[in-house]
């Protein structure tokens, strides 16, 4: 265990395998996918023990409690050590076929289905 205080956000999501390279990490930062206590993260933002980091994956989050921080990639087990898992479940197949059911060239949804397709959603 290293004896920083803190690491780089793109470093620490590329380290534990959250991202495939760092700079995929650095990528997500600045298109605004990461999250660091629920603030926006540039890459080079630090991310400190007891710090939740939020990541968005292919349209979902995924929420983790830093437990330990690291600069370098290791092995998934050693990865899986350094963080806790507070990430919701993914929705099965069923659930992510109700939303967003429309025929093609209806057109913009109305508001109120706007409305309906965001509460299916959890926003």
């Amino acid at each position: 265990m290293e004896s920083r205080q803190s690491v780089r956000v793109d470093a620490w999501v590329w380290a534990v395998r959250m991202t495939k390279t760092r700079s995929a990490g650095a990528s997500a930062c600045r298109a605004g996918h990461v999250r660091v206590n629920g603030e926006r993260a540039k890459p080079a933002q630090p991310v400190r023990v007891g710090d939740e980091v939020r990541l968005r994956v292919a349209g979902f989050d995924r929420i983790v409690e830093v437990r330990r921080l690291i600069a370098k990639r290791v092995g998934a087990d050693v990865a899986a050590e350094c963080f806790i898992d507070r990430s919701p479940p993914l929705p099965t197949p069923e659930e992510r076929q109700v939303v967003g059911v429309r025929d093609r060239g209806a057109g913009r949804p109305t508001k109120r289905e706007r409305r309906d397709i965001e509460r299916l959603r959890g926003h």
